[in-house]
């Protein structure tokens, strides 16, 4: 399935509030949802994936993500043995977003920004579709973000804890015979065997 989305880190509400027109109006992006606490983060598509670009409040301009999204759950879970093969390689741990519903783990790349490496994203009716306010926190279960302040993370896993206590659950998203599409093909693998070889 390839590139999934994106997600930029953006300084300030007037930021923001200068790029939601510039990809609403001229580039035809459609708001999915949004966040207004803990954080302020917008969520995009243009196309049924549940968002293509989703823009973070961080207080800082750059990249945070990019998301690969794979055929087969154990692709992913291949790639995260790779990665755990290099110390301080995993930037967030597998689990599940409430948005997209994708199960996912974070590297970090060289670059200084991550790569989400996942499997099952939710598509979305765009005709019906209608945007609200998320307040669940990001994540179903797991994803685990070592990479924020102990304060931050204790929050991120009381929201987990307080949608596992109140019994949500989210449909896996499964393509219609993806387990033979691409069999044998896992693009983390295939790169370690050609250096290996």
């Amino acid at each position: 399935l390839g590139l999934g989305h994106a997600v930029l880190n953006v300084d300030t509400e007037e930021t923001v509030s200068k790029l939601l027109p510039f990809y609403r109006d001229l580039l035809g992006f459609r708001m999915t949802d949004f966040y207004n606490k803990p954080f302020s983060a917008y969520f995009m598509h243009v196309n049924p994936r549940h968002h293509s670009l989703a823009l973070i409040k961080t207080g800082k301009n750059a990249v945070h993500h990019i998301m690969m999204e794979l055929y087969s759950f154990d692709d992913v879970g291949q790639g995260l043995d790779i990665a755990q093969m290099e110390d301080g390689r995993i930037a967030t741990t597998l689990g599940r977003h409430t948005s997209d519903f994708i199960t996912s783990f974070y590297t970090w790349t060289p670059s200084g920004f991550m790569v989400e490496y996942g499997w099952g994203a939710r598509s979305i009716d765009m005709q019906t579709w209608q945007a609200y306010e998320r307040t669940e926190g990001p994540s179903l279960w797991g994803h685990e973000r070592g990479w924020l302040p102990e304060a931050e993370r204790n929050a991120a896993r009381e929201k987990r804890m307080q949608l596992a206590r109140d019994g949500v659950r989210q449909p896996v998203q499964v393509i219609e015979g993806n387990y033979q599409v691409n069999a044998g093909v896992c693009p983390w693998w295939d790169a370690q065997k050609q250096r290996s070889a």
